[in-house]
């Protein structure tokens, strides 16, 4: 027999919970699969569920419905075989993967490596696996791993490898952020050339909360070599021929002895299960397909659609509400917004105060306008007024500030969440987090809402977005662009009256927030010392209102929320001085 085995990524995009639909995913891939000559399908982790399904697992008819599932998909699979994620129930509960033939389940991975960082809360919820099944199909011998497993060098795969297995199968829900994609492949890669193996790494895409998946599932060869290269952030179907040649090919064998003897602490259990596979019909060679991925600013912009679209969508909303204030950070917002759902679904909302220019009126409609979206006005001026007239006898003999300024934002989220509620919509908030970060926003103003776009980036970010856009289509003005930011609380305000200039300032909150970088490291990087005080500070203090703050796409290392968990009551400070408890109070509804 050829030892040639034709294996398909089914790069997709279930739900959290969806069992039957995700079922019907998967059934549909396992068709297309076997209509394309696929000997085996695979699919990523905890596809059944979708990915991460949090403590729905600890709701054990979860996981029972969850297994239910796997045998609707068990009996799809006529004259196939497919890789699939799903929950195992074994005593405890398991990430694991099913290795299924012919609509019979012929042995179960159970993930071994189970990750504790940033996003994931796997240890809260599984077992620690210790089955290592191998696999021999077409005289090829497979191993099969679970995400986390791969990026051990001293893991299953090498204990696999060690076993004689010369393809090895990795089914993942790899969460994006900017530039993993590379770190991603270049690790594979390395696997590959370690144990002189084909691996084929599959990943999910699609928005689950503030997380977002690129999918850019790969093959690589025992060279290390690139074979086959999936869409970034698009449901396919990767099909690759992989020709493991007439006999067992060359693999060096002192690496793999080398990785799979720091693996043995792991008392992984080798099981041999053979499939058997039907005569060869005559087939024509797959053409290798290998995708440019996504990179730089389009494969930011393209998680922030991707991201805000399965938000919306898989919660069944149609429509989203914007306050357009003709600033680039709602621009922005908006078209992605218009990218995501269409921008008839698209409402913004113009609501000027007092102190609104007739300038940002104008910009606003010119956003409207060049997204053909619907744009709603309503003056806040009459409530304002009622405001300051309810307030006058608490205020009087104090100077105006901060706490008159905030009205505003206030009665404007009280305008956009009454339209929410009357017609079903979903608020979409347009902070930045350069303004989360150092709390440049009103609570329960303009922080509140249903997701926020551009949680996750810096006003510098925001810019470079909003050009980059402009590229591919001039939707936002440019003089939008250009404009001093100002949230036109009072006559000439600007951002930074309140705030470093924006250049000054990312690099701060990236060192700080994203490097964990402490302000000694922080000045010797070049940045002024007095600044570097004063962001920190900011930041510190700021906590509690970002935990009441929505969630949004997750784009960098280190997003605010999952990625980064402050305790909110916390008087240490990375300047060595107590935080300043009186100016902390002050700022709770910094504009």
């Amino acid at each position: 027999m050829s030892r040639v085995i034709r294996i398909g990524l089914a790069q997709i995009n279930p739900v959290v919970g969806d069992l039957h639909g995700n079922t019907r995913l998967i059934a549909d891939r396992i068709a297309e699969a076997r209509d394309q000559g696929v000997d085996i399908v695979c699919f990523p982790e905890l596809a059944l569920t979708g990915y991460p399904p949090e403590d729905l697992v600890l709701k054990p008819q979860f996981v029972r419905d969850n297994i239910k599932a796997l045998d609707a998909v068990i009996a799809q699979t006529a004259g196939i075989s497919a890789v699939v994620g799903f929950v195992d129930e074994d005593g405890e509960v398991f990430n694991a993967a099913a290795f299924i033939h012919d609509r019979e389940l012929r042995a179960v991975y159970h993930k071994v490596f189970l990750p504790n960082y940033g996003v994931f809360d796997e240890q809260r919820y599984f077992a620690v696996g210790h089955r290592c099944p191998i696999f021999e199909q077409r005289g090829i011998r497979i191993g099969v791993t679970v995400c986390e497993d791969c990026w051990y060098p001293a893991g299953p795969m090498a204990w696999q490898a060690d076993h004689g297995a010369e393809l090895l199968i990795n089914i993942n829900g790899s969460p994006y952020h900017a530039g993993k994609r590379l770190e991603r492949e270049r690790m594979v890669a390395e696997r590959a050339a370690d144990y002189g193996a084909f691996v084929a790494y599959v990943n999910t895409i699609g928005g689950q909360d503030e997380l977002v998946f690129d999918g850019n599932s790969v093959v690589f060869g025992p060279k290390g070599q690139m074979l086959a290269h999936a869409a970034s952030f698009q449901e396919e179907l990767l099909v690759c021929d992989i020709d493991a040649g007439p006999v067992p090919f060359h693999r060096p064998i002192e690496k793999i002895r080398h990785e799979a003897e720091g693996a043995a602490r792991l008392e992984l259990e080798v099981s041999e299960v053979m499939v058997s596979t039907r005569a060869d019909a005559e087939r024509a060679p797959v053409k290798p397909r290998i995708e440019t991925p996504l990179d730089g600013p389009a494969e930011v912009y393209a998680a922030l659609v991707l991201g805000t679209r399965d938000y919306i969508r898989k919660q069944n909303f149609k429509k989203v509400l914007i306050g357009l204030s003709g600033g680039v950070d709602s621009a922005l917002t908006a078209v992605v917004a218009a990218d995501a759902l269409g921008p008839e679904n698209v409402i913004g909302v113009r609501m000027p105060s007092r102190f609104t220019s007739q300038e940002s009126l104008d910009d606003a409609a010119a956003i409207a306008e060049s997204l053909g979206m619907q744009l709603m006005d309503f003056p806040i001026e009459p409530p304002h007024r009622g405001f300051e007239e309810v307030l006058s006898g608490a205020f009087a003999g104090t100077k105006p500030g901060i706490a008159e300024e905030n009205i505003q934002p206030r009665i404007r989220m009280t305008i956009l969440h009454a339209l929410s509620n009357k017609f079903g919509y979903i608020v979409l908030t347009t902070g930045n987090k350069s303004e989360i970060a150092t709390g440049y926003g009103t609570l329960y103003g303009d922080i509140a809402g249903g997701f926020a776009v551009l949680k996750d980036l810096t006003k510098t970010k925001v810019y470079e977005l909003a050009g980059y856009r402009n590229s591919l289509s001039r939707v936002i003005p440019q003089h939008v662009i250009s404009k001093p930011p100002s949230a036109e609380l009072k006559p000439g305000q600007k951002d930074s009256d309140s705030l470093p200039p924006y250049e000054e300032l990312d690099p701060i909150l990236l060192g700080y927030i994203e490097q964990d970088l402490g302000p000694e490291e922080l000045v010797a990087a070049g940045n002024n010392p007095a600044t570097v005080t004063r962001v920190i500070e900011l930041v510190d203090r700021s906590e509690y209102k970002r935990r009441q703050a929505p969630p949004g796409v997750k784009i960098t290392p280190r997003a605010f929320g999952r990625d980064r968990r402050m305790p909110i009551t916390n008087r240490y400070s990375s300047n060595g001085t107590r935080p300043n408890l009186k100016a902390a109070g002050r700022a709770q509804g910094a504009p």
